[in-house]
């Protein structure tokens, strides 16, 4: 047995053993806890499928094909790998989706490869704006994003330009 596999069980038994140790209802907070975070599922349920249903109308209606389409001549004068524009594209709206898109990147190119590698920064390096930003905001009752959606596709942009530039000099 590897000692990461006894991480988790002894943080939960230092965490039950120290509430008793202080005095604490240990079963009544684990209960309240969890009222409170079935409210929260609750809470957050109708912006989940909000997003999720919208990211699966852009991807099965065609959309994101299209616009890959529509911008690989642009991205091609630029040298921008056509082969990472799905993943570019789909990356802020879903992590299954990116997930998907970067697998079939990883088995067409292999891991080693340039693009290959600039798919796995990418992946690791940013984020699922509008999921993250719906769930957070809806979660707490926020509506107005203000700048957060425009920041967040520019840090998505820096990213994949950032990813670009540093596969293409260590590699």
């Amino acid at each position: 047995m590897n000692l990461s596999d006894m991480i988790l069980p002894i943080l939960i038994g230092f965490i039950l053993f120290y509430g008793i140790y202080k005095g604490v209802d240990v079963y009544s907070a684990f209960v309240e806890g969890a009222i409170d975070g079935g409210k929260s599922a609750l809470k957050i349920f109708p912006y989940i499928l909000a997003i999720i249903f919208a990211i699966n109308l852009f991807i099965q209606s065609g959309a994101e094909a299209f616009i890959v389409r529509t911008l690989t001549p642009v991205t091609s004068l630029i040298g921008f790998p056509t082969e990472l524009l799905s993943l570019a594209l789909v990356k802020p709206l879903s992590g299954g989706g990116s997930l998907g898109v970067f697998q079939t990147v990883l088995d067409n190119y292999g891991a080693d490869s340039y693009i290959g590698r600039c798919a796995s920064v990418i992946m690791g390096s940013s984020e699922t704006i509008f999921y993250t930003t719906a769930v957070y905001f809806g979660s707490v009752g926020i509506s107005n994003y203000r700048y957060t959606i425009k920041v967040g596709l520019l840090s998505h942009a820096a990213t994949i330009l950032a990813s670009l530039i540093v596969c293409k000099l260590m590699f």
